[in-house]
Parts: C-alpha cells; sequence; structure tokens
C-alpha cells in the first residue's frame, strides 16, 4: 500500500484556522507518517487496515502560500502538497440551485473575468450514489482564477458566498461544492439519524426491503420502462436534418434560449433546432469558437453538416446544466450563410436551451471581445424527431444503487468521505424537491444538520441556507401552497443554534426554478457570517422575521424581529398580506406600516383572528427593512395545509 493523502487534502488546498486540524490518509501497515507543516512536525503510524492520521494544532490565518509534507519512514517516499492556504472552509451542500454554475448565472462572462482571486480556493465532489461507498472522494483544489476559467463550472451561490467574505475580511477561503440536482434531504442526511426517528426508522426499514426484495427491482425496471427513455437512433440524421441544404419550409420557429415547455410542449423528447448564420469574410477559414449555453439534457451539434460536438449524461452527470462550447474547424467556416443544427434529448422534466442569451454566441477562436462576436439567441427553426410523453413530472426511479434520493446515500458517498476535514461551517440551497411535505421536513432538515454537526465533531457549527425563491404563477386569491409551507418549515429551523436563513422570496423567475440570479443569494448567506463569526456586528443580516401578533377590534397587528431602522415598502402600498376570520377563509388584505408595526385588516373580515404573508409559490409581496432585506413569508395560523 503506497502513502496516500485522502483525496480532499491536495496542492491549493485551504485549512482551516482556530482549530486542530486533521490530516489523513494511507500507508503500508505499521509505517510510520510524518506531516509537516507551518512549523508543526506530526506523527503517526499507520493502523492494519494502513489508516492513519495526526492532528496538526490551530493555525493561525496566513494569505502566504505554504507548503505541507509527507513523509512515511518504511517506504522512503515524500509527498509535496504546495500553495496551501491557511483561512476558512465552507461545505456547500444542496440541490439543482446549489450546482448551479457562475457561467450560467447572470452577468456570467463579466463574472469570469473578474474571477481574480487566488485566495479562493474550490474543490468540487463528484457525484456518486453507491450503495457500497468507496472511502474517498474523487477531486482536487484549484485556485479561483479567470485565466484558468476554474470558477466557471463551479457552483455559482458557493463562489459568490465565497467572494464576499473573502471581499469583506481579507481572508483565504476554501469551498467545497457538493451537490447534486434534484436530490432530497433525506439522502444527505446520516443513517443513524434518520434511524434515531421512529419516522424514518420506518422509512429506512422499507428501503431496506425495496433494495433487497426482487420487488424493488422490479420496480426500477417498471420505472425504466415508463419513463427512462433512452435516447434512440438518430432519425433526424437519416433525414438530412444536420445538412445545409435541409428542407425545413414546414419546420416551426422557436425563440432561444428556453425549454420547449415554456414554449408549449409538456412532453419530454428529441428536438432538432437549425440557425443560419452570416459569416464576415475575414473569417473564412478560421477556427470559431460556438457556444450554445446548457443544452437540458444531451446535445450533437452540427455546422454545416459537419458534427462539432456533443455532450449526454452518459459522459458527465451535470451535463444537463454544462455550457456547450466547440470548436468549429476552419475549413468547415465559408463567408456568407452557413448552418448550425443541434439535436437536443430529454427524457425527463425540462428539456432545450436553459442558458442566457448571452451565452449564445459564435466568434473566431480565442476572441474574448463580445462585440466582435455573432450573437445567436433569438428565433430558430426547430421540429420534433421523438416525443416520449406527458412526464415533465415523472416519479423518481425505485430507490437503491445510483438513485441520489436514497436515504443516507449522499452522506455516505458526497459527505462522509470529507469527514472530518476542518472546517468554518456550512451552506445549503435545497428544499423543492421535498416541497411535497414540508410538514416532514421540519422533522427532516434539522435531523440531518444535526448530523452533519454529529459526525463532524466540531460542535455546532455555522449552518447557513436558502429559504426558497419565488416560483411559478401568479394567484388571483388567496390560497394555499406547498412552497410556502416549506418556506415555514426553513423558517422553523432557525430554532437550531448556529444556524442563518438567506431570504429570496424577491428574486426568483416565476418561469424558471433556476433563477440567475445567484450573487444576491450568496451576498444575503454570507451576511449572517460576517455579522455573526467575524465581527461586523452593525450589519444587517436578516431581513424582517415574523414576532408577534394582537388583534385590536378589526385590526391585527403584526411585529417582527429584524426591523433593522424600521419597516419600509418597495412601491406605492404593502401587498401579499391577506387575513381570515374563524371560518378560515382568506382574503386580500389592507395593510400598512405603523412604527415597526404592520396594520393589517380587511372590511369584509369583522373579526379577524389569522394573517399571512407572501404565503403562495410565486407571491406578489414587497416588505423590508431599511437595510433593503426582504421580509420572510409567514403565517400566524397552524391551520392544516395541504402538504400535512
Amino acid at each position: 500500500m503506497k502513502l496516500k493523502t485522502a483525496a480532499i487534502f491536495s496542492s491549493n488546498m485551504v485549512l482551516q484556522n482556530g482549530i486542530k486540524v486533521p490530516v489523513w490518509g494511507l500507508a503500508r501497515p505499521g509505517d510510520t507518517v510524518t506531516v509537516e507543516f507551518a512549523g508543526q512536525n506530526k506523527t503517526a503510524v499507520a493502523k492494519k487496515d494502513g489508516k492513519w492520521s495526526v492532528l496538526l494544532n490551530p493555525l493561525a490565518v496566513s494569505p502566504k502560500p505554504a507548503t505541507m509534507i509527507i513523509c512515511s519512514v518504511l517506504e522512503k517516499k515524500k509527498l509535496t502538497l504546495a500553495n496551501v492556504l491557511v483561512g476558512e472552509v465552507w461545505v456547500c451542500s444542496g440541490q439543482s440551485n446549489m450546482e448551479w454554475t457562475v457561467e450560467n448565472s447572470k452577468n456570467s462572462g463579466e463574472e469570469i473575468s473578474a474571477a481574480n482571486y487566488p485566495n479562493i480556493r474550490l474543490f468540487t465532489v463528484f457525484q456518486t450514489a453507491d450503495l457500497n461507498p468507496k472511502p474517498d472522494i474523487v477531486g482536487a483544489w484549484e485556485c479561483c482564477s479567470p485565466k484558468t476559467k476554474t470558477v466557471a463550472g463551479f457552483s455559482a451561490v458557493a463562489y459568490f458566498f465565497g467572494r464576499e467574505i473573502h471581499r469583506k475580511t481579507g481572508i483565504p477561503v476554501g469551498l467545497i461544492n457538493s451537490s447534486w440536482g434534484g436530490s432530497y434531504a433525506e439522502a444527505w442526511a446520516s443513517r443513524d439519524a434518520l434511524a434515531a426517528d421512529p419516522f424514518y426508522r420506518k422509512v429506512l426499514a422499507d428501503y431496506q426491503e425495496e433494495i433487497k426484495s426482487p420487488g424493488g427491482t422490479a420496480k426500477m425496471k417498471e420505472w425504466a420502462t415508463q419513463y427512462d427513455f433512452k435516447d434512440t437512433k438518430n432519425k433526424g440524421l437519416a433525414k438530412g436534418w444536420h445538412k445545409p441544404d435541409a428542407n425545413t419550409e414546414k419546420w416551426k420557429k422557436m425563440e432561444l434560449p428556453q425549454t420547449w415547455q415554456n414554449a408549449g410542449h409538456e412532453y419530454s423528447g428529441i428536438f432538432w433546432f437549425r440557425r443560419e448564420v452570416d459569416i464576415p469574410r475575414d473569417w473564412q477559414g478560421k477556427d470559431l469558437q460556438l457556444s450554445l449555453g446548457p443544452t437540458d439534457k444531451s446535445d450533437i451539434t452540427y455546422f454545416n453538416g459537419v458534427k462539432i460536438g456533443s455532450l449526454t449524461m452518459e459522459d458527465r452527470k451535470d451535463a444537463w446544466c454544462v455550457p456547450r462550447i466547440y470548436t468549429v474547424p476552419g475549413k468547415l467556416v465559408k463567408a456568407g450563410t452557413n448552418v448550425i443544427a443541434v439535436r437536443v434529448f430529454s427524457n425527463i422534466y425540462a428539456g432545450g436551451f436553459i442558458g442566457t442569451s448571452t451565452q449564445m454566441k459564435l466568434a473566431p477562436a480565442g476572441l474574448d471581445d463580445d462585440a466582435q462576436s455573432i450573437p445567436l439567441a433569438g428565433i430558430w427553426d426547430y421540429e420534433l424527431e421523438a416525443n416520449f410523453g406527458l412526464i415533465p413530472l415523472a416519479p423518481p426511479p425505485g430507490r437503491g444503487q445510483g438513485n441520489p434520493n436514497s436515504p443516507h446515500i449522499l452522506f455516505d458517498n458526497m459527505l462522509s468521505p470529507l469527514i472530518p476535514y476542518a472546517l468554518r461551517g456550512a451552506i445549503w440551497y435545497q428544499g423543492e424537491s421535498n416541497a411535497s411535505n414540508a410538514k416532514q421536513y421540519r422533522k427532516l432538515f434539522p435531523i440531518m444538520i444535526k448530523s452533519w454537526r454529529k459526525a463532524w465533531n466540531q460542535g455546532n457549527f455555522p449552518f447557513l441556507f436558502v429559504q426558497l425563491a419565488n416560483f411559478g404563477q401568479f394567484i388571483k386569491d388567496p390560497a394555499e401552497s406547498p412552497w410556502a409551507e416549506l418556506r415555514e418549515a426553513q423558517t422553523m429551523t432557525l430554532s437550531l443554534p448556529n444556524t442563518g436563513m438567506a431570504v429570496t422570496i424577491d428574486i426568483g423567475e416565476f418561469n424558471d426554478i433556476h433563477p440567475r440570479n445567484k450573487q444576491d443569494v450568496g451576498l444575503r448567506l454570507a451576511l449572517p457570517a460576517l455579522a455573526k463569526i467575524h465581527g461586523f456586528k452593525k450589519l444587517a443580516y436578516s431581513g424582517p422575521i415574523y414576532k408577534s401578533m394582537g388583534i385590536e377590534k378589526r385590526q391585527i397587528h403584526i411585529a417582527f424581529h429584524n426591523v433593522e431602522g424600521g419597516l419600509v415598502v418597495h412601491g406605492a402600498k404593502l401587498e401579499g398580506f391577506s387575513i381570515a376570520g374563524k371560518d378560515k377563509k382568506f382574503v386580500w388584505a389592507d395593510a400598512r406600516i405603523e412604527g415597526d408595526c404592520v396594520i393589517v385588516s380587511s372590511p369584509s373580515v369583522q373579526t379577524p383572528v389569522a394573517v399571512r404573508y407572501a404565503w403562495a409559490d410565486n407571491p406578489s409581496c414587497n416588505l423590508y427593512n431599511s437595510s433593503d432585506l426582504p421580509a420572510s413569508p409567514f403565517r400566524t395560523d397552524d391551520w392544516p395545509g395541504i402538504t400535512q
């Protein structure tokens, strides 16, 4: 067994300051391993299984690159880990809105070009959901640099969070992105923590029966038959749809980028998209760079009838959100009319072009000047190759091998190998997948957080999370809302010590579950870290949070925490408040600010008993504090909702 460290230890890493720092790995059994760093020299003997570990004394913050040297006696081998900084480390986890990359976010070109932060270090955990998890992960630390564009494919929320911490404090920041789109919170909790709860003990028992029984295998096969359509033979290619002279008179028009579901095609399948582009004479014969943004899920892209690139979910599990950037060989480039054709396959949920308009462009290879590129957003021709049916909300497959929504499977595969790497805290963006069972999330989310803290054994380290953003159609009248109930469950979790929440009820997008404004999400997550950890005592870190209510005649007075200099309204009048009497029928209410309270009433409710604010999947709401942080949605009642 050769000397090695766990994968989380590599050149360019950041080590946590102020606490003891474990370092571990493998070596020949009985071998003596020495770790030298920052004037310390620690020794351990590898056990029978080859595992060794040492514990460095607390380190001081140091932005100056240092070297860690690890040596073995028997093997006489030396490992050198260079460019190591001491600062603070954050684990960044959740589902697709945490996985969502910088290059898919607002102003991505400018953000990537400006990402010159050599003291911000990035580590991405490879997505794995194995019933027999490996003891280690795959990955390595990278320096944040616009030259290498390392930040482009990194979690946007994590990067913008870390950037704000680094800007304000000057401390080196290490960000570990361990996330998986569509994942449930159950998958990120430890098995022991789930087993300690009666409800989840039954869930685990059912799960074990499911993966062991022939019925579980049959369920997987049934799911695959009904929903997991595989890519078919390329029928469009056989019809010549990739060729410049293809007959497209009967093809329809679609504006891109967008999903074809948003364009009215409520099914999964295979679509072809084509567009003519006029190439200037001085580009003829030169290599070009074709940028399309991400195409959900797989694509095959052609230029003048020749395939120039392809990316599938078999190539990368996150292919659905990876921007397509392909080189067009100069021999294919001619002056005048050229044809781009893209075949897009999606077997479940959304499909199509899900990037931004600025990502879609054509330019000479190596040209960074967008002013000289040809924009490709706009009207494209399209034709349907295959219709898989109405399955945008197909149920998940049977749990087990490869399914990231199996209980504790992501904790086992994507968190456990990181433990006990010393860290400052964790940030979390998840909940969309659990919105159908918000009441249970009230229990599940704290279970998960406690399981992380117990596993790391660093006490109640900071755990900061994002409340679900607004999403979906506006409603005409007050109604129940699963997303509002999930936000309520998230707010309740603030009762755990050392937690913080970023409210994003004002920066979502009604037609996209992945809002592009990740900058403000990262900023709002950073505020409690700066205020509570780094001594920015005067910094407001939260918008108004419901505190209490009082009934006076026909009005309800609502008091708030975190008023921070006063309540303000964005707009002509307060919106988003509803009120109800004992009949439990809510109507839109009149609301006004008086001091640090909001007074709510309605002429149609003579004896009010309850108030709700921003209680919808996508509410119209505009209450803030003077620090321009939005109020969190809330309700004063505890009446049964729709996810009970």
